[in-house]
């Protein structure tokens, strides 16, 4: 029973191919338009997470200052190498920490230079940053102490100076200081802002205070929580070893504040969540606009085809089966039409996600519940058709020109 009204609908529907597929369409591009937007979100998310991963282990980030005031930050005692010490040592919470200073410097290599990032950093920045050496070593205890002109190259900064070259050992000058390259940093990529993490140059902080800012200041510290004890943990326990430090009385504001890189991804990823749905949710409203589409044809085609509904029920067809055969023609065409959504999404969701550099990253429950929501659309939207033409009245419909 049901394969014959299965058939009967699929020949209607070949009868009528263009008309059909035209009724498909506000499906199709509802289903594409769905699954499209919730996986490139879910790419987009899936990338600005591993991005805040890769700026390092549990980090904080502790700055003079509370706020911005007027378009700068509000004025404060600069921070010292010995808060890093006291960081280090006096709190169980903390793995590691790296004062740190940057400035922008041309780097020169024989005819060829490069303005980048110069930063002076101690020997914890690399751990806390979670960054590896693709060649040559680290900076040594010695040469932090002794504020040696060493450094290490960022990828970016190593291809545009040196290009397929092996840097190690060479002599570079940041500006005019010359400087001794003793390893390269492994590629990172892009920070969640979007600036490029290996274009960078880092030597000994003390090296720079003496060579390239001339002045002894840190303008920032980073942080390593330990992994037991969590970033929350951490960050309290340096709120008030700093208030400690900096002499701030109980109810005075603090004059630092400590950035949580775990609470800019919670906030990023979830603002791409919520826009993700967003989206998703204005591309569903295409669904809707199909299953009307579906249902205005249904109506049509029940009117030109009063006459042969009259003729079956004339000869002993029952009222439900008239029903049914216009109802599975409604959820057939509305299945298809999902069903070629869905191919159409993997193809645009997989090209979008390559030109836009994010994880092609498919969410199985979004595809089903799609085609789903197809086929419940063709289901709704083709009864009204279908009842109408249950009851057509056989003498009137014999009757119909």
């Amino acid at each position: 029973m049901w394969w014959s009204t299965l058939s009967l609908a699929l020949r209607e529907i070949r009868r009528n191919l263009l008309r059909s597929t035209l009724t498909m369409l506000g499906i199709i591009i509802g289903v594409a338009a769905v699954i499209t937007m919730v996986t490139v979100g879910n790419g987009t998310t899936a990338r600005i997470t591993a991005q805040i991963e890769s700026l390092g282990s549990n980090m904080l980030i502790l700055r003079p200052g509370q706020r911005f005031m007027h378009g700068s930050r509000e004025a404060a005692a600069p921070l010292e190498l010995s808060d890093t010490e006291a960081l280090r040592n006096q709190l169980s919470s903390v793995a590691a920490a790296s004062g740190a200073v940057s400035q922008a410097v041309t780097v020169v290599y024989s005819n060829d230079n490069w303005t980048t990032s110069v930063t002076g950093i101690e020997n914890d920045y690399l751990k806390v940053r979670n960054w590896t050496l693709a060649s040559g070593r680290a900076i040594t205890e010695g040469e932090q102490r002794a504020g040696a002109p060493v450094c290490l190259l960022g990828d970016t900064v190593r291809k545009k100076l040196f290009g397929h070259q092996n840097p190690r050992d060479e002599t570079i000058r940041l500006g005019k200081v010359p400087c001794e390259v003793i390893g390269v940093l492994a590629p990172k990529g892009q920070s969640v802002m979007g600036s490029d993490q290996n274009d960078i140059v880092l030597m000994p902080i003390r090296a720079h205070w003496r060579l390239i800012s001339g002045e002894q200041k840190v303008s920032h510290i980073y942080i390593s929580a330990r992994d037991s004890a969590g970033t929350d943990k951490a960050k309290h326990d340096i709120e008030l070893l700093m208030r400690e430090r900096r002499h701030i009385g109980p109810g005075d504001d603090d004059d630092f504040s400590i950035i949580d890189m775990r609470e800019i991804a919670k906030t990023m990823t979830g603002t791409t969540q919520v826009m993700t749905s967003l989206l998703g949710a204005v591309a569903a409203v295409s669904l809707v606009v199909g299953g009307i589409g579906i249902m205005n044809i249904m109506l049509v085609s029940v009117t030109e085809r009063t006459r042969e509904i009259g003729i079956r029920l004339a000869i002993g067809a029952l009222a439900r089966e008239v029903q049914r055969q216009f109802l599975v023609e409604a959820v057939v065409l509305s299945s298809v039409g999902g069903m070629i959504g869905i191919l159409l999404a993997l193809a645009a969701s997989y090209f979008i996600a390559g030109a836009l550099k994010v994880p092609w990253i498919l969410d199985g429950g979004i595809i089903l519940l799609a085609f789903v929501f197809s086929a419940a659309v063709g289901v709704i939207f083709g009864y009204f058709p279908a009842r109408k033409a249950a009851r057509l009245d056989p003498i009137e419909s014999l009757r119909h020109e």
